[in-house]
């Protein structure tokens, strides 16, 4: 079965392209377009798509705002965030209303196509250098500059919370069976009962609860 799609995007042209982008896949399918944020909700309603690509920037209720009412809806469809990452800030109020993970405009074309797969699986897209950056400086806004020392994560495990830091890192769940010598299936276990018990939506919440945990310290 092939992967559902809406494509938000303001601007014709980027939905055009990724039109033709996904026609040519055969795993993954469009089935519907929105311009602004709340034609996104209502499309979304509508359709009951796999993925949301969704950008940021719209006029009235922007991606952020969608991203929270589809997040929060009846659904279950999975937001992947399009964005500018150098001039867009407001992608760290997407990963909070209960984005997925995002792409950046520039990005090659596999790799958006990628992200799609990735979301639409259930997993959440972590690349380690652009992500972790995103939440770290995202953090560090809410914090104020404030120190934070790590704090006791409620309801957890010792291993959990070892497994939490590390999925705090960026490691996959192969990285995470190998520094903590568990197997891959064992870590993979370990990451459910968190989404679970921490009421996190996907892995990108769980690398947020990390960082405003203190379980992870913000690069310098």
């Amino acid at each position: 079965m092939s992967v559902r799609v809406v494509l938000a995007d303001d601007q014709p042209l980027v939905r055009s392209g990724l039109r033709v982008l996904i026609a040519d896949t055969p795993d993954l399918e469009v089935v519907g377009e929105a311009g602004t944020g709340a034609d996104a909700v209502r499309v979304v309603r509508d359709v009951q798509p796999d993925v949301v690509v969704m950008d940021i920037r719209m006029p009235g209720m922007d991606g952020i705002e969608a991203t929270r009412q589809i997040a929060a809806g009846p659904g279950s469809a999975r937001v992947l965030v399009l964005t500018t990452f150098d001039s867009d800030d407001h992608v760290y109020g997407a990963l909070r209303a209960g984005a997925s993970g995002f792409v950046v405009k520039d990005m090659a074309v596999d790799d958006i196509l990628a992200a799609i797969r990735v979301v639409a699986a259930g997993d959440a897209l972590i690349a380690p250098g652009v992500t972790r950056r995103l939440i770290a400086d995202f953090v560090k806004a809410r914090e104020s500059g404030a120190a934070r020392s790590a704090r006791p994560v409620a309801g957890i495990t010792e291993r959990e919370r070892e497994v939490l830091t590390l999925i705090g890192r960026g490691r996959s769940n192969s990285e995470i069976a190998g520094e903590l010598f568990i197997t891959v299936a064992t870590a993979k276990s370990h990451v459910a009962r968190l989404l679970t018990k921490l009421a996190a939506r996907d892995r990108v919440q769980l690398v947020i609860i990390a960082y405003e945990t203190g379980l992870v310290t913000p690069p310098g």
